[in-house]
């Protein structure tokens, strides 16, 4: 495929009100692409929109309010996103939510809501306008995983979950799609700076104890700032990457899970007390949606 092109490109992307999302949408303006920006969040939204309006006045922006757990208002943006965009030449599916908590420490429904949000919707968004990108010559899709779709460490049971299946479902579409000339890229970050903590719901079961160590752990290893990563995301599109690690607390995770498929997780804890790689993280805080994956 020959490279990405940014320039004149209709690009969707969820979760932009915040981290990663927002900073996708500030550089993409930055390479010359119009943005259909979505997100739960109108608050922040509305700043993001108006300080892209401020630096690049011609872009053309539109914004849609949904929560991707509901599956119903998902359809209806999606088909309103395909019948006025009819051609979009990148869709970026970054929206994701946390839960912190072993499986018997989570309700089902607290599993089925990260799951709903974190695979279900993207692979609804994707379904939606999946017509729109093989209209677009040149069309690319980039689906965020997450570290933990490369891992699944203790008390990250449904987060992993998604993220997991997020994989599979980028890599089989990488496959099928190859034919149409669309390029698919499969994210997976590691402690990248963003409000997942602050927007992580954790288990009903999880103790207040729990909870407060946990959430000391996993922010002490967020040390990536949201603007590189989405750097190093548009110049994996650009260069039709079909897979992008960010940062060493993705990449030396993966090499282990590699060599150690069935043992990595004690010497991952084991690196944490070293400051060596990323650990299992112990349960994050409660809240509402985080706006993008980490």
């Amino acid at each position: 495929m020959q490279r990405f092109n940014f320039a004149g490109a209709t690009a969707v992307v969820t979760g932009a009100a915040s981290g990663i999302g927002a900073a996708l949408a500030h550089a993409l303006a930055r390479r010359g692409s119009d943005l259909v920006l979505l997100d739960r969040d109108g608050a922040r939204l509305d700043a993001v929109t108006a300080a892209i309006r401020a630096e690049h006045p011609d872009r053309r922006l539109h914004t849609y309010l949904v929560d991707l757990a509901d599956a119903a208002a998902t359809a209806r943006v999606a088909a309103e996103i395909a019948q006025r965009h009819p051609r979009i030449r990148l869709l970026v599916n970054n929206a994701g939510v946390g839960l912190g908590g072993r499986f018997d420490q989570v309700t089902f429904d607290e599993f089925s809501w990260v799951i709903d949000i974190n695979f279900r919707a993207v692979a609804q968004l994707t379904h939606a306008l999946l017509p729109t990108l093989k209209a677009e010559p040149g069309a690319h899709l980039v689906n965020v995983s997450s570290l933990f779709g490369l891992i699944a460490p203790a008390g990250q049971t449904a987060y992993s979950a998604s993220k997991f299946a997020v994989r599979g479902f980028t890599e089989a579409l990488r496959h099928e799609l190859v034919d149409d000339g669309i390029g698919v890229t499969s994210v997976h970050p590691g402690g990248i700076r963003t409000r997942i903590t602050e927007n992580a719901r954790v288990g009903s079961g999880v103790s207040v104890e729990e909870y407060a160590a946990g959430r000391a752990q996993f922010e002490k290893l967020l040390t990536i700032a949201p603007e590189r990563a989405a750097e190093v995301i548009l110049r994996g599109v650009e260069r039709r990457r079909g897979r992008v690690l960010i940062g060493w607390s993705a990449k030396v995770p993966d090499l282990l899970a590699r060599v150690l498929p069935a043992s990595y997780n004690r010497l991952l804890v084991t690196g944490l007390n070293r400051g060596v790689v990323h650990p299992a993280p112990a349960p994050m805080p409660p809240g509402d949606v985080a706006r993008e994956s980490a």
